[in-house]
């Protein structure tokens, strides 16, 4: 950037937040696709998380459920769960398939086919050639089924059933189970994606589905893209934050910010990025506004410097011992408290001592909490990942 870079404040980047995150009222959503394009991706290791981070953000929530059902599991499946950034399980809109594969999927897709056959090796199991072989029966078969679980493609695939002894003599050993390791690593290759789940939409039992086809593309135009789309949906970030959020190396951050023109800006930890043409200055939303988000929610968790909206004090009640944070209380652009939901269906919230929140707060996340617990209904929501405060509070 030319000349001095411009301060942008936490209250700023709280103002940011609110809008392009979906959160404040005034910039709430009509649609799950409308949600994911805004956010570019969705925590999809825990189910219900995609399911509570969309209704948080619809402006009619009542809809929630099947209409995230539609666009994930739809003829036209205009959103996709597959694995993604840090080879992690997420919800991207269907047509960053592509770009997700070919910017942080290759790489990692390679070492973890080599890992297998390496594996598969060392306990004398069968070669890479049978491996193959399996995988394109298997691939055959999900085509003709459509959709199947583990269990099913291996009835239709027996060799799916061939176990092996992993890490043999080591304190760790244990025996896998090829179906297991093979259908992780046609994920991470992008062949194919998780479909519907077995049972309630917060099941973490699934089928397996084949991925919506798309083309091959460059990695660095790719990485370049998904940048471009990360630090519209989060700008301003640091090159810490964007390293973190795609576990590319360093050098393909900044390789990336370089190709889409990014700007830097000067923040309170340092320098920060935006897209180009949005340095100016972004006018809070026009009233105060609260949340109630779920665990590993995409705006929780988007930005590995979190200081300017989860305070350091409040971590230990709201983020487990591997840095997974859990459902959260906001107000105005800050975590300022933790819920669960009871045993009889009862969705309660605390602030968080030391939040310093009044009334107009109190109230308007009260509001929030019966908004939630109209549209989840009967539905009962443990998070995969637990916190301390959501444990106290679930009783």
């Amino acid at each position: 950037m030319d000349g001095e870079e411009r301060y942008v404040g936490g209250a700023e980047r709280r103002a940011r937040l609110a809008l392009r995150q979906r959160l404040a009222p005034q910039a709430r959503a009509a649609s799950p696709e409308e949600v994911a394009d805004a956010l570019v991706a969705l925590h999809g290791t825990d189910p219900a998380t995609v399911y509570l981070a969309v209704g948080a953000r619809l402006a009619d929530p009542s809809g929630t459920v099947p209409e995230t059902d539609r666009a994930l599991y739809g003829d036209d499946r205009t959103l996709v769960r597959m694995h993604g950034m840090r080879h992690t399980v997420f919800v991207f809109p269907a047509g960053l398939t592509a770009v997700v594969h070919a910017s942080t999927g290759l790489e990692v897709a390679a070492r973890e086919r080599a890992a297998l056959v390496r594996d598969m090796a060392k306990a004398g199991a069968p070669d890479a050639t049978w491996l193959k072989e399996v995988e394109e029966s298997t691939l055959a078969v999900l085509g003709r089924l459509g959709q199947a679980t583990a269990a099913e493609l291996a009835r239709e695939e027996p060799r799916l059933r061939e176990q092996f002894v992993y890490a043999a003599g080591k304190s760790y050993e244990g025996v896998h189970t090829v179906s297991t390791r093979l259908l992780k690593v046609l994920g991470v290759e992008g062949k194919v994606v998780r479909g519907r789940p077995l049972g309630s939409w917060t099941s973490s039992r699934f089928r397996w589905a084949l991925a919506p086809e798309h083309p091959e593309l460059d990695p660095a135009e790719a990485q370049a893209e998904l940048l471009r789309r990360r630090l519209t949906a989060c700008g301003p970030a640091t090159e810490a934050d964007l390293k973190w959020w795609t576990g590319w190396r360093v050098t393909d951050v900044r390789r990336a910010l370089a190709a889409i023109g990014a700007r830097a800006v000067s923040l309170d930890e340092g320098t920060g990025y935006v897209v180009e043409g949005d340095v100016d200055p972004v006018a809070a939303p026009e009233e105060p506004w609260a949340a109630l988000l779920p665990g590993l929610d995409p705006t929780a968790m988007g930005w590995q410097g979190r200081d300017w909206y989860l305070a350091p004090g409040l971590r230990s009640a709201l983020v487990d011992r591997s840095g997974n944070v859990g459902p959260t209380v906001w107000w105005d652009g800050r975590v300022v408290g933790g819920w669960a939901q009871r045993a009889d269906g009862e969705v309660v919230w605390r602030i968080v001592d030391g939040s310093g929140v009044g009334r107009e707060a109190e109230a308007a996340i009260a509001a929030e909490a019966e908004r939630l617990r109209g549209w989840v209904g009967e539905t009962r929501v443990t998070p995969r990942f637990r916190t301390p405060l959501e444990k106290e509070l679930a009783g």
